[in-house]
């Protein structure tokens, strides 16, 4: 039987049109779901759009619209992104779904239950946009941490018993070293939590647009724990359902680094009480700057997407927001940076390389994958390619370093141009057919293994490889990298076509 994994993106806001932030986040959880779909495992990923909130009745009556209304609007945006970027995800879940509102007051139900939730009343700062809580002493200059406007209220509110989790959560990142990355992260999550965790309001009163409070309608839920909600609601909770026994707790949350606090603290601290099992890691990624600026509206330097997508290519686009930074840390985009990239690793290295191979094959072995005698130097490289591609799947799967993955790939394909170079197949075909051959054999079989490999980065250019070496579907899976699938000689091959066309840098 297979064994499951379930992964998440957040859920996305839909006060705004998604950006590069969006599309960073999802591109990383499809490119695990893909990896443990080829890896043989049974793959739940989720996506969706976080609805409620004061923010969203205040846009709406700016607007001169409903809440429902401008959610339904703008989910759509983040739905049709999740398809230009080619995102594999399984399930989109709104909070405005009857399902997800079920589930979140069952939740609410099963957290009073347990006797963490008490009526009080709330004083303090808080910031709309971050919908979210700030103390006196958090405050940067009058504003939130974020550089979001805060407000001081005051109004009843129902109260989660936060501080009463200090120590199984402490004991939790204590056992558990890998529940919170990168490193850096973890450390300022036990930090904050070390510092003395307050108790969490968690409804209000002022505004309507939320899901209402069991039993006490005049409140709705804080934003925070209805949307933490979706990921288990997403899998039917509280009913009995397959997906909540076959995919909870989940594998793997990746979020960006501003939620961690929502998702390594509270979230953790919601499921105890609720008493629900925890999800295994959680994963923080940094934030892109725009050529060196700090992005936001204000300065019109937005990054989109879909733009993007279609300037370069979404291979393009999902290879370099993958390649550019160490996932876990901050990174600069640009559209130099990226062209540059993309020509470099792509188009020059692994894109020349098929081209060169398959274009040999084609022409000198009757567009047949060629028969092969192996000399040293052939089993050195295949050795090499196999090696490397372990190394990348223990990068993926274990610490989500996508970067040095896509490097270790990059390397194959360097190695095999060097070989192509040192060998110099088209002087063989002269001096030693027999030979030529061979080496075209070991270069074909290295592009198998970097397009499996490929596949959950660049999945339209990768399976665009497996077709040109005739790999068939049911062996584009990753045990199939090693020598018992390798190429069968005498296979006929089709015309081969570029991977990855030359980016121009436009001139003004």
């Amino acid at each position: 039987m297979k064994e499951n994994f379930y992964i998440t993106t957040p859920i996305y806001y839909v006060n705004d049109k998604p950006h590069i932030g969006h599309a960073y986040t999802s591109i990383a959880c499809d490119v695990m779901a893909r990896f443990m779909r080829i890896d043989g495992r049974n793959v739940k990923f989720l996506s969706g759009t976080d609805e409620h909130g004061q923010k969203v009745e205040q846009t709406a009556a700016k607007n001169g619209t409903t809440p429902q209304k401008l959610a339904d609007e703008n989910s759509v945006h983040f739905r049709e992104l999740l398809k230009t970027l080619n995102i594999t995800n399984d399930d989109f879940i709104r909070t405005t779904e009857e399902r997800h509102k079920q589930g979140a007051q069952a939740m609410w139900k099963a957290m009073m239950k347990s006797g963490d939730i008490y009526l009080g009343s709330y004083s303090g700062w808080y910031s709309v946009r971050d919908e979210a809580y700030y103390q006196e002493d958090e405050l940067v200059n009058g504003k939130a941490p974020t550089g979001a406007d805060v407000e001081w209220v005051e109004e009843p509110s129902y109260f989660f018993r936060l501080s009463a989790y200090q120590d199984r959560l402490l004991e939790l990142y204590e056992k558990n070293p890998k529940f919170i990355d990168p490193e850096g992260r973890r450390n300022e999550v036990i930090s904050f939590v070390k510092g003395g965790l307050k108790d969490l309001s968690i409804s209000r009163t002022t505004f309507k647009w939320g899901i209402p409070v069991p039993g006490d309608e005049k409140h709705v839920m804080y934003v925070w724990l209805d949307a933490l909600a979706n990921y288990v609601t997403a899998l039917g909770y509280p009913f009995n359902s397959t997906d909540m026994k076959d995919f909870w707790p989940a594998d793997l949350h990746i979020v960006g680094k501003d939620i961690l606090r929502f998702h390594a603290v509270y979230w953790p601290a919601f499921l105890m009480a609720a008493d629900l099992p925890i999800p295994l890691r959680i994963f923080a990624h940094g934030w892109w700057t725009n050529e060196g600026q700090k992005i936001s509206k204000s300065l019109g330097n937005v990054i989109d997407p879909n733009e993007l997508v279609q300037s370069f290519g979404v291979d393009q686009v999902r290879y370099f927001l993958m390649r550019e930074i160490p996932f876990g840390m901050d990174g600069d985009f640009s559209r130099d940076k990226l062209i540059t990239r993309v020509n470099a690793e792509l188009a020059n290295n692994i894109g020349n390389l098929a081209q060169r191979v398959l274009s040999m094959i084609n022409k000198n072995c009757d567009a047949k994958v060629p028969q092969y005698k192996f000399e040293d130097s052939d089993k050195k490289l295949l050795a090499f390619a196999f090696v490397q591609a372990d190394k990348v799947r223990n990068e993926i799967i274990y610490e989500q370093h996508f970067s040095r993955a896509l490097e270790m790939i990059s390397q194959i394909a360097t190695r095999a141009n060097e070989f192509v170079d040192a060998s110099a197949p088209w002087t063989l075909k002269k001096e030693n057919p027999e030979r030529m051959a061979a080496v075209l054999y070991t270069l074909a079989e290295c592009l198998r293994r970097i397009g499996l490999l490929l596949l959950p980065f660049t999945p339209e250019a990768a399976n665009k490889l497996l077709d040109q070496l005739a790999v068939a579907q049911e062996q584009r899976l990753f045990h199939c990298v090693g020598a018992g699938s390798a190429l069968k000689p005498g296979t006929s091959l089709p015309a081969p076509e570029g991977l990855f066309p030359r980016l121009e840098i436009k001139t003004n």
